[in-house]
């Protein structure tokens, strides 16, 4: 498991939401540098966004949820085509940032 984690929870249907592409980035005076991408398995999970070895400096990192192509292909409209959550890494803590979503709102939280 790598230092940053995530799963997301289709609140609408109680299950976790498969196929949906989340990317990394670290931010940098308002500028945002990608670090890693990967979708989520049928539990809703990546269990390859980072590798084990690696750890992040000190500093401000997003994830971007691509939510809109996996409403698309269960037909359902959304109000949100991506969700970002921006957060601050301030040690070598394990970071589990979870999405509950639906199609017209969401929430987070730091998780364990």
């Amino acid at each position: 498991m790598g230092q940053i984690t995530t799963h997301i929870l289709d609140t609408t249907i109680g299950k976790p939401a498969a196929g949906i592409t989340i990317v990394l980035y670290v931010g940098q005076n308002d500028e945002w540098t990608e670090l890693a991408r990967s979708k989520t398995n049928q539990d809703g999970r990546t269990t390859d966004l980072l590798q084990k070895d690696v750890l992040l400096q000190r500093g401000i990192y997003k994830l971007r949820f691509e939510t809109k192509d996996y409403f698309d292909k269960n037909n359902i409209p959304t109000f949100y085509p991506y969700i970002e959550i921006i957060f601050d890494v301030q040690s070598s803590d394990h970071y589990h940032v979870p999405l509950l979503l639906n199609p017209f709102g969401y929430s987070t939280y730091r998780g364990s």
